[in-house]
């Protein structure tokens, strides 16, 4: 089970968008993930017409590596770790400093 998963929120600990806060859109493979309006840089794409893309400079989200972020706790306004406890036979994520379930 992964400890941040597509639609946490999260906060970036380290890095150029340090302390900026978005939910995570996707996974990219085992240590990256995608979060909203966080590592956003300029492509330029050239244009498809059989596809329909008109081309030009666009904004795209970039993935950023996992361990500079960390889940964000809405009860403390602050970035927090996640542990692991099993209820009846079920593996669930908690917030380490509350013990307050994750809800996802």
């Amino acid at each position: 089970m992964r400890k941040i998963r597509k639609g946490d929120d999260v906060i970036v600990i380290a890095g150029r968008d340090k302390g900026k806060r978005g939910s995570v859109l996707r996974t990219v493979g085992i240590d990256r993930i995608v979060v909203q309006g966080i590592n956003s840089v300029k492509k330029h794409q050239k244009p498809n017409p059989t596809i329909g893309n008109a081309g030009g400079i666009i904004d795209l989200e970039m993935s950023i590596h996992i361990s500079n972020v960390a889940i964000y706790n809405f009860s403390s306004k602050k970035s927090d770790r996640v542990g692991f406890k099993v209820d009846n036979n079920n593996k669930i994520r908690i917030f380490k400093s509350t013990g307050d379930l994750i809800k996802t």
